[in-house]
């Protein structure tokens, strides 16, 4: 049956055609929902990452030995993806919120006598290419999840092991630098049998000592600058004090040389009296304008 128009031409599809294009519609329809679903059912690899694939069915069930490059991946029925990053990256264990969310996951430990106190720390690391599916099998864990839970524990406990050690004293006045050293040798040496290197451990910002500790060691900080600055000042006098002793001492043994040398020759001070006199005649007599040269000594 046609549908016609003017002068008896057909006009529009017959029937058989509609129902072909409803046909290849639907195909088409089917085929774009097929192709959602497939890529609905695959992961990204972001770069800077490797995947690590799970398969939870079938005999090949378990963790896939080799690495699944960056980019597109497809994920068949009862299998998943997991990311780990394989780039050096720095992360941070802090009081306040973060990128990793609003936890507060400062760093607890205590000097030699059980004083408690907290820092923030970061950590740089990597996980190797190879040994990312291994670490996966090993703790089951996602990276962020590693991240937050053994290496945490791992950094902390570090930390408390060295900090334990020392005194707050000593933490304050500059061996907190020994301690986070110490404590990363200990965490790398831990995680590098999984394949994680980690290459740097510091704090960030000061430790947060308790208000009264601080104020006893501030307190006591300037006690000893002013015993310093005592000390000094008494070293000072009594270098010059030293200093004019010796002066004396100096002064004394001159005065006696000379003393000595006038002695053994006391024509000297004749001398150098007529080296200064200028020719004229005393205009006084008598004792007190006497001549101060004795003229009359016997020559010998």
């Amino acid at each position: 049956m046609h549908i016609c128009g003017f002068g008896g031409k057909p006009w529009g599809a017959t029937i058989p055609d509609v129902q072909l294009i409803r046909r290849i519609s639907a195909a088409l329809a089917a085929l774009a929902l097929v192709l959602v679903v497939i890529i609905a059912a695959g992961t990204t690899v972001e770069p800077g990452n490797v995947g690590v694939k799970i398969r939870t069915l079938g005999p090949q069930a378990g963790v896939d030995a080799d690495p699944l490059p960056s980019g597109w991946h497809f994920r068949g029925l009862g299998e998943r993806i997991v990311e780990y990053p394989v780039i050096q990256r720095t992360y941070s264990y802090t009081r306040e919120p973060d990128e990793r969310g609003p936890q507060n996951d400062e760093i607890a430990f205590a000097d030699n006598t059980g004083l408690p106190m907290t820092a923030d720390v970061a950590i740089t690391l990597q996980v190797t290419r190879a040994s990312a599916p291994k670490l996966y099998e090993t703790y089951r864990l996602t990276f962020d999840q590693l991240l937050d839970g053994p290496i945490r524990n791992d950094v902390r406990s570090a930390i408390a092991a060295e900090a334990e050690k020392v005194n707050v004293e000593a933490l304050y006045s500059g061996g907190r630098q020994v301690v986070i050293q110490r404590a990363l040798a200990r965490v790398s040496n831990k995680w590098s049998r999984f394949g994680v290197v980690v290459s740097q451990l510091d704090w960030i910002g000061t430790i947060r000592y308790p208000d009264v500790i601080l104020q006893a060691i501030q307190a006591k900080t300037r006690t000893d600058q002013e015993t310093l600055t005592a000390r000094s000042q008494v070293a000072k006098a009594q270098a010059q004090a030293e200093a004019r002793i010796a002066a004396a001492r100096g002064e004394a043994e001159s005065i006696r040389i000379i003393n000595q040398a006038l002695a053994a020759n006391p024509r000297y001070v004749d001398l150098k009296a007529v080296e200064k006199w200028d020719g004229k005649l005393p205009q006084v007599t008598g004792a007190a304008g006497a001549p101060f040269i004795n003229l009359r000594e016997d020559a010998r």
